[in-house]
């Protein structure tokens, strides 16, 4: 079952063409799984990728992260979206939704990370700084987000 199956019972929103639906730096709050039309995503105002494929989803990188958003959702063409406006209880109520956005992220990881070991084998060789590519790829594919801790700089135990 896709995430377009998962999120039927969800409430469902008509975008025109031209129409943003995520703006990169805002705070998000939703999930978004676009039933049809067509959307490109931008970052730092560059277009990215450009999705028409029904149950691709949007938000969810600001939701796991919980960040604003890393990136514009713009409507190419008209666009119908299912929007989970708590999407939390949305994927605890759906644990099988859940699963295949962790599913989806998983391949978006495995296919940069196979990016990554095509460029650090292209540019092994060199010195300078397309050398320190291996540091950089490195540091980038392993590294981890510090975890957040309770209490306060008064109260560091807290």
């Amino acid at each position: 079952m896709s995430l377009l199956d998962h999120s039927s019972g969800l409430p469902e929103r008509t975008f025109g063409a031209g129409e943003t639906v995520i703006t990169e730096g805002d705070d998000v709050g939703r999930l978004f799984v676009l039933a049809k039309g067509t959307v490109v995503v931008e970052r730092d105002d560059i277009p990215v990728a450009r999705i028409d494929t029904p149950g691709a989803m949007f938000g969810e990188m600001s939701l796991l992260l919980e960040t604003p958003a890393t990136a514009t959702v713009r409507c190419e063409t008209a666009t119908v979206m299912r929007v989970a406006e708590t999407p939390r209880t949305f994927l605890t109520q759906e644990p099988e939704a859940a699963l295949e956005v962790a599913r989806v992220l998983a391949g978006r990881v495995d296919a940069l990370t196979q990016y990554l070991v095509d460029v650090k084998q292209q540019y092994s060789d060199l010195e300078g700084h397309l050398g320190m590519l291996d540091t950089v790829l490195g540091a980038l594919t392993y590294g981890q987000r510090p975890r957040s801790r309770p209490g306060s700089a008064r109260d560091p135990e807290g």
